[in-house]
C-alpha cells in the first residue's frame, strides 16, 4: 500500500472526517432550494403546506442537538466501558465504528441542515419554489433521522459490553491475518541472511513502525540498483541506533538518499490494528489477561478470548508459496513465525490462568484442535505451548484429583 493511500484511509476512519462531510452535506441541502426552487410551480408550494417547513425545522434544530449531545456522550462512556471491562487497546474500534459515525454525523447535518434553512427561510431568501424544495428535503431528512435512530438505539445495545469488544477486535484481527495470509511478506521476496557490510537506515525517533511503503522501497531499491533488507515489521518498535532497513547498493548513498529510504517507513507512538496482525492476538490477550486478574476474577470471559484466539490462529497459516505473490522483487521482509504469534495471544493468559482448572482444561483441549491442523509449524508451536502451559498448571494446581483431570486431557490432546 502506497504512503498516501494508507494515510487517507488512517485519516478516513477518523470521527471527524464524517461528521465535516455529513455537515457540508446538509448546509448544501439547505441551500439547495436557492438553486432548484425556479424549476417548480410557484402554486405547488401553496398545495402540499409547504409554508409549515419553518416551525418542522426548528423541532428538528432543537432536539437534534440534544441527542447529538446524549450520543456523544453515551460513546464516551462506551469506550471507558470498554477500556475498563477489556483493554485500552480497544477503544479506537469503537470510536471508528461506522454505525457510531454514522447517527452522530447524521444528527450533527441533521442540526445544521436546520440550521442553515432557517436562517435563509427567515431572511426572505426563498421563494415560493425554494420553500417546496426545503419542505421536501426535510421530510427525506425526518425519515433519514428515524431509520438512524432505530438503528442507533439496537447498536447501543451492545455498545461497549465485554463480548461485543472481543468481537470487534476478533474481526480487525482476522482481517489483518487473513492479509497477512495472502501476502506473508507484504509483497516482497522472504528475508535471508544480511550481510554486515550493509548500509543500516535508523529512525530518526522511538515509536512503533505503523507502515512499510514497500512501492516506494521498491522504486528507490530501482533507482539505486539496491536490495533492501527489511529488519523490523510493522508493529516492531525501532529507534536510533536499531536499524530497520538494511540496504544492498551498487554505489555509495548520500545523505538525501539515505533520508529517502527513511520516508520509506512510518514510525507512530502506539501500533495500530492495520498491517501489524500480531496487534490483535495482543489485544485479545490482553482482554483475557485482565479477565483473569482478582479484581475482574471472570475465567468464562478468558474462555471466549482463547477461542477466539483458537479461531484466528488456525487462520494464520500462508496461501502462497514463499515465492509466490512477489510484487516488490528488490525488498526483503522477515517472516512472522507460529511461535511469535502463540506467545502473543496465549502466553500471558497461560501464566496468569495456570491455577484455573477450567481454563487450564480449555487451553489444553484449543491446543490439540490446533496441532491436529495441516501447517507443521503451528503444530509444532501448539504442542510447545501446551507443554509449557501443563508445566505451568501442575506447579500451581495442587489438589491431586484436579491435577489426574488435567493430566487426563493433556495424555488425549498428545495422543
Amino acid at each position: 500500500m502506497r504512503h498516501w493511500s494508507w494515510l487517507f484511509e488512517r485519516v478516513a476512519k477518523r470521527l471527524w472526517v464524517r461528521a465535516s462531510l455529513y455537515c457540508l452535506a446538509g448546509i448544501a441541502t439547505a441551500l439547495a432550494g436557492l438553486v432548484l426552487g425556479r424549476f417548480i410551480p410557484s402554486d405547488l408550494s401553496a398545495k402540499l403546506g409547504a409554508d409549515s417547513v419553518g416551525s418542522i425545522l426548528t423541532i428538528i434544530g432543537s432536539s437534534m442537538l440534544t441527542v447529538t449531545t446524549f450520543s456523544l456522550s453515551t460513546l464516551v462512556a462506551a469506550t471507558a466501558s470498554a477500556a475498563s471491562g477489556g483493554t485500552p487497546r480497544a477503544t479506537t474500534l469503537l470510536l471508528e465504528d461506522e454505525t457510531a459515525q454514522r447517527a452522530l454525523s447524521t444528527f450533527l447535518g441533521a442540526f445544521l441542515f436546520s440550521l442553515v434553512g432557517l436562517i435563509a427561510l427567515r431572511s426572505g431568501l426563498y421563494d415560493d419554489g425554494g420553500r417546496f424544495v426545503l419542505f421536501a428535503a426535510t421530510l427525506l431528512l425526518v425519515a433519514l433521522i428515524t431509520l438512524t435512530l432505530l438503528r442507533w438505539i439496537d447498536h447501543l445495545t451492545s455498545l461497549g459490553r465485554v463480548g461485543e469488544t472481543i468481537a470487534r477486535v476478533e474481526a480487525v484481527a482476522l482481517k489483518e491475518i487473513a492479509a497477512h495470509r495472502d501476502a506473508p511478506f507484504l509483497g516482497g521476496r522472504p528475508l535471508g541472511r544480511v550481510s554486515e557490510d550493509t548500509i543500516r537506515i535508523c529512525p530518526e525517533e522511538i515509536g512503533h513502525i505503523l507502515h512499510l511503503d514497500m512501492a516506494r522501497l521498491q522504486a528507490l531499491g530501482e533507482t539505486h540498483q539496491a536490495r533492501i533488507h527489511v529488519l523490523r515489521r510493522p508493529g516492531a518498535l525501532a529507534g536510533p541506533g536499531q536499524p530497520i532497513l538494511a540496504i544492498e547498493a551498487g554505489t555509495p548513498l548520500d545523505a538525501a538518499a539515505e533520508a529517502a529510504f527513511r520516508e520509506g517507513f512510518v514510525l507512530g507512538a502506539r501500533r495500530s490494528f492495520k498491517e501489524d496482525p500480531r496487534f490483535g492476538l495482543v489485544v485479545l490477550a490482553e482482554i483475557g489477561m485482565r479477565a483473569h486478574s482478582a479484581a475482574v476474577n471472570d475465567p468464562g470471559t478468558a474462555i471466549d478470548v482463547l477461542t477466539a484466539l483458537t479461531r484466528l490462529l488456525s487462520q494464520t497459516a500462508p496461501r502462497q508459496d514463499r515465492e509466490a505473490g512477489i510484487r516488490y522483487d528488490r525488498v526483503f521482509v522477515p517472516a512472522i513465525t507460529a511461535q511469535d504469534l502463540f506467545e502473543d495471544a496465549f502466553l500471558g493468559m497461560a501464566r496468569d490462568g495456570a491455577g484455573n482448572l477450567e481454563f487450564s482444561i480449555r487451553l489444553q483441549k484449543a491446543m490439540a484442535l490446533l496441532a491436529a491442523g495441516p501447517d507443521a509449524e503451528i503444530a509444532a508451536a501448539a504442542r510447545r505451548l501446551a507443554r509449557e502451559a501443563a508445566a505451568r498448571s501442575l506447579e500451581v494446581i495442587t489438589f491431586e484429583p484436579d491435577r489426574q483431570r488435567l493430566l487426563a486431557v493433556c495424555a488425549r490432546g498428545s495422543a
